[in-house]
């Protein structure tokens, strides 16, 4: 994506099934899960760039000696920072006590961070300050074993103000109203009431505390606590949680909105946000991971025995289809493929936009995640070069001289790497956006390949806000004097906010939205504003459920083309002097090329739970009146 927005979280969730002593048999070192969730970390570092948290336990250890270790950080380079931390106080206990350097035993025992349980987390925040309380794992503390909960997610929920009331109902108080704290404290607040229940058991039965301990472990029902916890839930998640004694889960939202990924053998189980992670990590084969389904939780006993519950009846599967095209890694077999496809799959609308004139136009891309989808895109234009040069050979058999069908042959589409990021100047200039002269300069570009004759066709994977296109990749296109710049977005246009995860959340940032404005004014239309305003004001109070998204309204009059179009024109200036034309995947052909995630809300308007129209109305509403205000 040409322009940054901050986007998913991502967690990495490992269980070790053998004892410690196996690995350092095995793989030389008892820090085998340490350095395990390194790479699980890092090789999620995409998903998040503010925050790296990582919390371990240590399974069946005695009395007085510290079972579980957390450590977080907020730097700029977050998970290098967390295992500096965690490195340096392992180096440190090992050189102060050589004793320890080859006997598991005494590691397990004495130095913080080795277990058997780990959770990590990397996190990109998409409102609030980025302090170090606002990174997880959170961590929910108690004497007892059981009723230690250890919470990380990639999650956003819409309707947070109802889960805080309803935490006020069952006579908490809540340190804070953000649904991080609100999810914590809703499972906190059942696994308590689980672990008296069985308590009482025990005691009932004349079990000592101390005797009842372990069969509450082995008692303790996951499944029947989320199922408790997450009435009333609106929103999409993954979230995973590690409890003191050793039980582990993870658990995602009914429509898979989402992503979670496992694989497990007879020494480990992993869990992560993506499926090629968890494949590079532990060099396993595509068809060996597996895809957490939605409305399940995999549980993990302390015993290992694993199973995958169903906790919500999963509603018809939205997975977000910004994961395929942005977001998750692209050494995903069926991303790779998927992205492709998308690349294919707009040639047509290419060709139209330059009159089927491949001989006189120059494929590329803006970095980085778009360069899959062009390489799709390239292969069908050659692909159709060859049609065209075949019809042409047939056309004129007769007539072809060896040296012409050599010349013909010849021909090729033409590619070049045009668009290159200046990384270090984009740090410098960060979320500073009046800096109008610098984000001009944010990529260069390739002098001495376009000629004046040439179209210009520049892929990006997805159009947001415009704001890079219009001030600076556009400008820099114009330096090398084409006769025409066509922007080739494999994303629909975006067209309403996001509430399950990525920083999406005003109306008036996307450019698709401020364009139908203008149309509506152009065409006096304006009056629709003031009617889907009213409408949205009049269904404030009413239940999630029965909240219509209006503000599909604004659109309805405009073929996607016409907003396309103008986009463009307001993405131009008067000083370019190339023509200038936008073209948008269409939502149809996004299905076609990824059928397994068709969660397509911020395109379409629809929402795969109650609570999303509930936001699209207030984000609305918000412009509407002028309040610079997040919807949820």
């Amino acid at each position: 994506m040409s322009e940054a927005i901050k986007h998913e979280c991502g967690i990495a969730l490992l269980r070790l099934k053998k004892p410690l002593e196996f690995y350092k048999e095995k793989y030389g070192t008892a820090f085998y899960g340490i350095q395990k969730m390194y790479l699980l970390m890092e090789k999620q570092h995409n998903r998040g760039q503010d925050g790296a948290g990582f919390a371990s336990i240590k399974l069946d250890v005695d009395p007085g000696e510290r079972y579980i270790s957390r450590v977080r950080s907020n730097q700029a380079q977050a998970i290098q920072d967390v295992f500096a931390q965690i490195n340096a106080r392992i180096n440190d206990e090992l050189t102060s006590h050589p004793e320890y350097q080859d006997n598991v035993a005494l590691q397990k025992a004495n130095i913080p961070y080795i277990g058997e349980l780990y959770l990590g987390h990397v996190r990109y925040g998409t409102f609030g300050k980025n302090s170090l309380e606002s990174v997880h794992p959170f961590l929910r503390q108690n004497n007892w074993m059981h009723r230690n909960l250890i919470l990380a997610g990639n999650f956003n929920m819409t309707n947070v103000t109802e889960l805080f009331n309803s935490l006020l109902e069952l006579g908490q108080h809540p340190k804070e109203m953000a649904d991080t704290v609100t999810v914590m404290e809703k499972i906190g607040h059942f696994l308590d009431d689980e672990v008296t229940d069985l308590y009482q058991e025990c005691k009932n039965n004349g079990l000592s505390k101390r005797e009842a301990s372990p069969v509450i472990a082995e008692k303790l029902d996951i499944a029947k606590i989320l199922k408790k916890a997450s009435r009333g839930w609106d929103g999409g998640y993954a979230m995973a949680g590690l409890l003191g004694h050793g039980d582990a889960f993870v658990f995602r939202d009914p429509a898979g909105i989402r992503p979670t990924y496992f694989y497990q053998d007879d020494e480990i189980v992993v869990v992560a946000s993506e499926r090629p992670v968890i494949q590079t990590v532990f060099n396993v084969p595509f068809e060996k991971v597996e895809e957490l389904n939605p409305g399940n939780a995999l549980i993990i006993k302390k015993n290992g025995k694993i199973t995958q519950e169903e906790i919500i009846p999963p509603t018809i599967k939205k997975a977000c289809s910004f994961e395929r095209i942005y977001f998750s890694r692209g050494s995903d077999a069926e991303i790779y493929q998927e992205r492709k496809h998308l690349g294919k799959l707009i040639l047509p609308a290419v060709l139209e936009a330059i009159d089927y004139e491949t001989d006189n136009t120059v494929f590329s891309y803006i970095p980085n995640t778009a360069e899959t989808s062009f390489y799709g895109m390239v292969e069908a234009a050659q692909d159709f070069l060859n049609q065209r040069k075949n019809q042409f050979i047939l056309d004129n058999r007769k007539t072809l001289t060896k040296e012409k069908l050599e010349q013909i042959l010849s021909v090729k589409i033409r590619t070049e790497k045009i668009a290159i990021k200046d990384a270090k100047l984009r740090t410098f200039i960060t979320e500073d956006s009046s800096r109008d002269d610098l984000v001009a300069h944010v990529y260069d570009v390739t002098y001495g390949v376009i000629k004046p004759t040439d179209n210009l066709v520049i892929i990006d994977d997805s159009i947001v806000r415009g704001t890079t296109l219009k001030m600076s990749i556009i400008k820099m296109m114009d330096r090398l004097n084409p006769k025409s710049i066509v922007i080739v977005s494999s994303a629909p246009q975006i067209r309403y906010p996001d509430c399950y995860g990525i920083d999406m959340a005003k109306l008036e940032g996307l450019v698709a939205f401020k364009a139908a404005l203008e149309l509506l004014k152009e065409r006096n239309l304006y009056h629709i504003v003031d009617e889907v305003y009213t409408k949205c004001k009049a269904q404030e109070g009413f239940k999630d459920d029965e909240i219509t998204n209006f503000v599909t309204q604004i659109y309805a009059p405009f073929q996607p083309q016409e907003v396309s179009n103008k986009i463009a024109e307001m993405l131009s200036s008067e000083d370019i002097k190339a023509e200038v034309k936008i073209i948008f995947q269409t939502v149809e052909n996004l299905h076609r090329a990824c059928p397994k995630n068709l969660g397509d809300w911020y395109f379409t308007g629809d929402y795969p739970t109650p609570g999303g129209n509930r936001v699209v109305n207030k984000a609305f509403m918000n412009f509407y009146e002028g309040k610079d205000a997040r919807a949820y």
